[in-house]
This record gives structure tokens, C-alpha cells and sequence, in this order.
């Protein structure tokens, strides 16, 4: 049986939050372990939402979750609790505030993954999309099903997937990009070229140099407003513009927020028994000497194991920290 003694509970059941938990169950602990997860949905793997997932494939979509429910619950004897958003964080109580009622907690990962931004007076609005979730997945997938026009903002991974996978439908596309070269910071300037020249050979309308300055409807349509004053008209819009850290439920909690939570080499970010992992944490790596936050599946896989593979089980939850190795010091990508 378990001793409810000690709770350690993971706010995020992203990537990184899936690991913290697995680890922590590998390392021999046994006492309650809570998931919350915003989206009703099991932990999944994000890349594929714009790749195969987005295509449609005749063979139909894959399963992009990693562990069914009754591995989570019956397995590992995970607390799963998805649909249920942490909305606040009272370090001193240890109390996460939920959309389902506060979560009392010993041990705490913040691992609550990034959002993706959106353009200033376009979110929400009808046609107008990001993909960063399921939910996005199946509203843009269903648009192109249906022969719509579209329009990109931004023309990094995001972007050039979704052109991908709407010139495979046969479909019109323009991506609009700020910069002079698609993905310069991403790939540099050469290998932007060459995207570019990838782009310009499938039918892909790639306008650089060019700052959206409002999406609005007009009728049934989207109208696109670009700073020179020309319109363009669409039926869909995605929205591919980068993500920012999902630190908005942090914000009473006098934790240190900038550009993702501050943390330590061991992922501690400050509060007694508080960790962060993954997209929203700003680590500090001793090998480079500067904190990071870094965006990618491998990096959240590696930070949620760093921090739950070696807690102090014989002393409790509330000496669980990370060794100070860390378990992925030579990743800067």
C-alpha cells in the first residue's frame, strides 16, 4: 500500500512531466504520484501533430500517445488527472490551485511545456489556428480536408510542415515571413536559401520581408492585412510564430520568470521541494556557465529523468532533489 504520507505531484503532462514520473516510480518510489494534465488528453508526442498527423494518411493517423491509461493508472499507479489546468502555485502552503480543486503537494515538477504565440488580435478568432495541440491539429486538418485557401505566419518548422502537407492535398498556400530568409536563426542563411528554393519548387508562395499587421473577417472569409497595405485573402490561417514558456499560472508565486522559470544546474527552482522540467524551465548549465531553455522532445525527455531519478527515498519527498551531474550537460542544441 501506499504511504500517503508524501505526495510528489507533476503540474503538465507533457513530455518532460511523463518522464519525472516514470523515473521517479524506476528509482524505487512508492508513495502517490499526481499528473494534471490541461488537455483531456493522455501524454502524447507533439512533432507528429505537424507531420503525419497533419497529412492525413489513407491508412489513417497514428496514436501519438505514449502509454495507455491503464499503463499510467494501473502500472505505474499514477493519480491521472487530465483536464485539469494548474491555475496557481502557493510555494509556502505547497498547494498547486487547479481547475479542479487545489493539489496539496510534498514534492512539485513544473512541467507545463510552452504555448504557442499568436498574433495580437487574432486569437480565437474563427479560421484563425496555432499548432501546438491536438485540438489545433484537428481544426487545421479539417480545414485542408475541405479544400481551404491558406495563409502561414512564419516560416519556420511549423510553417514550411503545414505548406508540406497542404501542397501534398494539391491545395494554395502563401507563407508570410518577417525575416529576409526563411529559418535563418534556425539553419543560417545558406541552408535558408535552399528551404526557400525547396518551397518556391512544390508551389509554395513564399513572401520574406513582409509583417502582418492584422487578420480580421469579412464575411465568410479571412482577410489578411500586410504592412504595405496589400490584403490577402484566405480560409484558413496559421499561426507558426515560436512559443513562449507556460509560465502564466506562475505569476503570484515569487518565482523567478524570465523567459521560462529560473532554475539551478539541478532543476530546483528555489521553493523548498520545487522543480521545473522541460520547455518551461531556464536551466543553468555549468558546462556552458549561462542558464537555457531549450525546445525540443529530447531535452524535455532528459529534464524530466534528470530531476525524479534520484530522489532521497529513505528521507521523503521533501529531500527529493537531483544528483548535481546532470544527465544532459553536453546538449546546447
Amino acid at each position: 500500500m501506499l504511504d500517503t504520507s508524501r505526495r510528489l505531484v507533476v503540474a503538465g503532462a507533457s513530455l518532460a512531466g511523463l518522464r519525472a514520473a516514470e523515473a521517479a516510480r524506476r528509482a524505487g518510489f512508492r508513495r502517490p504520484i499526481t499528473l494534471l494534465g490541461a488537455e483531456n488528453q493522455l501524454p502524447y508526442d507533439r512533432p507528429p501533430l505537424s507531420k503525419a498527423y497533419l497529412d492525413g494518411a489513407p491508412d489513417g493517423v497514428p496514436d501519438l500517445a505514449f502509454r495507455t491509461r491503464t499503463a499510467l493508472v494501473e502500472e505505474l499507479g499514477i493519480d491521472l488527472r487530465l483536464g485539469c489546468a494548474a491555475t496557481a502555485l502557493d510555494a509556502d502552503e505547497r498547494v498547486v490551485h487547479t481547475t479542479g480543486g487545489d493539489v496539496p503537494f510534498d514534492a512539485l515538477v513544473v512541467a507545463t511545456g510552452a504555448t504557442a504565440r499568436t498574433l495580437d488580435g487574432a486569437s480565437g478568432l474563427p479560421g484563425v489556428h496555432t499548432l501546438r495541440t491536438v485540438h489545433d491539429d484537428r481544426a487545421v486538418r479539417a480545414a485542408l480536408d475541405a479544400g481551404a485557401r491558406t495563409v502561414v505566419v512564419g516560416a519556420g518548422f511549423i510553417g514550411s510542415e503545414v505548406a508540406s502537407a497542404t501542397r501534398k492535398r494539391g491545395l494554395p498556400i502563401t507563407i508570410l515571413e518577417a525575416a529576409e530568409v526563411p529559418l535563418e536563426r534556425a539553419v543560417g542563411v545558406e541552408m535558408g536559401i535552399a528551404c526557400a528554393a525547396l518551397h518556391e519548387r512544390n508551389g509554395t508562395e513564399l513572401r520574406c520581408g513582409v509583417t502582418v499587421e492584422s487578420v480580421r473577417h469579412n464575411g465568410s472569409e479571412l482577410v489578411v492585412d500586410l504592412d504595405g497595405g496589400e490584403s490577402l485573402s484566405a480560409d484558413l490561417v496559421v499561426v507558426g510564430i515560436g512559443a513562449t514558456p507556460a509560465t502564466g499560472w506562475l505569476a503570484n508565486s515569487a518565482l523567478t520568470d524570465e523567459n521560462g522559470v529560473v532554475c539551478d544546474e539541478n532543476l530546483w527552482i528555489g521553493a523548498p521541494g520545487v522543480y521545473a522540467a522541460g520547455d518551461v524551465a531556464r536551466w543553468h548549465n555549468p558546462l556552458f556557465g549561462e542558464h537555457m531553455r531549450l525546445e525540443h522532445g529530447q531535452e524535455g525527455q532528459a529534464l524530466g529523468v534528470s530531476i525524479a531519478l534520484w530522489p532521497h527515498i529513505r528521507s521523503g519527498v521533501r529531500e527529493f532533489r537531483a544528483p548535481a551531474t546532470s544527465s544532459i550537460k553536453c546538449s546546447r542544441a
